[in-house]
């Protein structure tokens, strides 16, 4: 019984510590791997629930705003045209 004791008591903090730092290393290297902080190429303008597994979505990307449907499935571009001008173009809701 004391050496299965002596055991944990120096596995269990080994284990404990690998652990944190596969987390810390992964965070690390997620932090690497991000685009810069600068201007982004792709913004959501609107978004509608059609229902709870669909949504019609509208992206703005390189001057261009396409209709997009969003299911479980992925993403299908239904439509594309030019980029409004106006305030209508400056929604930001979340997909």
């Amino acid at each position: 019984m004391f050496w299965y004791v002596l055991k944990l008591l120096v596995l269990l903090p080994m284990i404990a510590g690998l652990a944190w730092g596969c987390l810390k290393l992964a965070q690390k290297m997620q932090q690497r791997t991000a685009t810069g902080t600068g201007e982004k190429s792709v913004r959501i303008v609107e978004t509608t629930m059609l229902s709870p597994s669909l949504k019609l979505a509208v992206i703005e990307f390189h001057g261009r705003e396409i209709l997009v449907s969003a299911s479980r499935q992925g993403l299908t571009r239904l439509a594309e045209a030019p980029k409004r001008a106006g305030p209508d173009s400056a929604l930001g809701d979340p997909l």
